[in-house]
């Protein structure tokens, strides 16, 4: 395997993932795009192969073998990694009962699981490379009161966050840097999916972030060695006035306030 030099980047093919990918490649990384959605990671790899190298390879991180066997492929090819991008993720919507337990072992797989095993994989690689980066993309969710619904969702954002402190202080002294990008409300894909479009436009204009400057954000905090990295000030704001407020006040306004968020019956 030749000197690391690459960025994986899970969740690539659209939202933050691939802005991601845009700044790392203005930034002559070059990059192994991974998603479940092969035609829109190859779309991306056209455009960005114009500036740097861009391998795709199709995996399904919810599939407990897909960490191991995406590994193997990079070493297949010869492809070294010094930058880890944790990015792929999704929300279930609905409280924990509405959904199957196979429905939340397969979130759990692709938000934790495959996230802490791709880490353990590939981290020999990046503390190889001497200058090795991992940025998790958490959320803000990871650092408020919970809500109702989408229950496991800001636990697994918490548990990243948390990661990826931990994960700093024990690398440090390996030229690894780690990174957690905690972004509020942000214009994607995600709340279509999880149906929820309609509800959170109704949110102030303030909350609302662009994925561009977000993942801006993010790579620049990752590669100046920030531990974690909350874009928009309207959000710094409110992670200083959480840290002020009694906890359960905070939680009596989150019961009167998740029905503007997540879909909880």
């Amino acid at each position: 395997m030749s000197q690391p030099t690459h960025a994986l980047i899970t969740g690539a093919s659209s939202g933050i993932g691939a802005e991601i990918a845009r700044q790392y490649a203005a930034r002559g990384v070059p990059l192994v795009l991974t998603a479940r959605r092969a035609d829109r990671l190859e779309a991306l790899a056209q455009e960005l192969g114009k500036q740097v190298e861009c391998v795709v390879i199709a995996a399904d991180l919810a599939d407990p073998a897909t960490p191991r066997r995406l590994v193997e492929a990079l070493a297949e090819r010869g492809i070294g990694i010094r930058v880890l991008v944790n990015n792929a993720g999704y929300g279930v919507p609905g409280n924990y009962l509405s959904s199957s337990w196979e429905t939340h072992a397969a979130f759990l797989q692709v938000m934790v699981t495959a996230v802490s095993e791709l880490t353990w994989r590939l981290l020999p690689q990046l503390r190889a490379a001497g200058n090795g980066r991992i940025l998790n993309v958490a959320s803000f969710a990871g650092l408020a009161p919970s809500s109702n619904g989408q229950t496991l969702y800001a636990g697994a954002k918490s548990f990243l966050i948390k990661f990826s402190e931990s994960l700093a202080l024990e690398n440090a002294a390996h030229g690894v840097q780690v990174c957690a990008l905690c972004p509020g409300f942000t214009y994607s894909e995600f709340h279509d999916v999880t149906g929820t479009r309609e509800r959170v436009s109704k949110l102030p204009k303030w909350m609302w972030l662009q994925a561009d400057e977000v993942a801006r954000l993010g790579v620049e905090g990752a590669e100046a060695g920030k531990v974690v990295v909350i874009p928009g000030t309207g959000y710094k704001l409110m992670r200083m006035a959480f840290k002020l407020i009694p906890d359960v006040m905070l939680r009596r306004t989150m019961a009167k306030k998740s029905a503007a968020i997540r879909d909880g019956d």
